[in-house]
């Protein structure tokens, strides 16, 4: 591949992974309600689901999607959908009362459970998809040595190693603030509210992206 399109397909796609969105909100609501196991294992499941995106797409997945653009609205509604029963989730546990509860609502879940919630979360996210429906087949050069399939896995995974490393800002920043603010059960509570807030905003912007 050309190194000046690699560079510039970079610079481009780190000015949208450095651009707040869905993905930020619902790392940072890991971080905040859950701390900085559960924000980096989020980090992990959301690059693991961009990975899969990107091998679907070298493979092809693609240029299917394109010639089938009624997918994309059902899976952004799933999408949405499954962040929103995860907000609801955490809200019904709020309700319960008493410190064991406020604690319980802010302890972190298992990492296998955070890390398959977070893969859903990518795998179902449209922008991942219309990352690679729009942005991608840009910087692919067609008739050169490296086939196409291999210049899209080349691409997808230098989208894939940006989101680690911003996504991995994001998640230590939240989690250290989250460490300063819960210092009582009540403070726990409130900041469990919040990501669970977070997320419905997540499910929002999913639903009307």
């Amino acid at each position: 591949m050309d190194p000046h399109a690699l560079l510039l397909f970079l610079g481009v796609d780190l000015l949208l992974v450095c651009t707040p969105g869905p993905d930020w909100l619902y790392i940072a609501a890991r971080g905040l309600g859950q701390g900085r196991t559960a924000a980096l294992t989020a980090v992990a499941g959301v690059c693991a689901g961009y990975g899969v995106h990107t091998l679907l797409s070298a493979a092809g997945l693609a240029a299917a999607l394109r010639a089938l653009p009624g997918l994309l609205p059902v899976l952004r509604l799933a999408g949405a959908g499954y962040l929103a029963f995860l907000a609801i989730t955490m809200l019904l546990t709020l309700r319960r009362s008493g410190r064991e509860a406020a604690l319980a609502a802010a302890r972190p879940q298992p990492t296998r459970v955070v890390l398959r919630q977070s893969l859903l979360t990518a795998l179902l996210n449209p922008k991942g998809l219309l990352l690679y429906l729009s942005l991608v087949p840009q910087f692919v050069t067609p008739g050169t040595t490296l086939p196409v399939g291999a210049q899209v896995a080349t691409l997808g995974a230098i989208n894939v190693l940006c989101c680690a490393a911003v996504y991995t800002a994001v998640a230590l920043t939240t989690a250290r603030l989250a460490t300063r603010l819960t210092t009582t059960p009540t403070a726990a509570r409130r900041l469990s509210a919040i990501s669970a807030i977070l997320l419905l905003a997540v499910a929002g912007v999913t639903a009307t992206a």
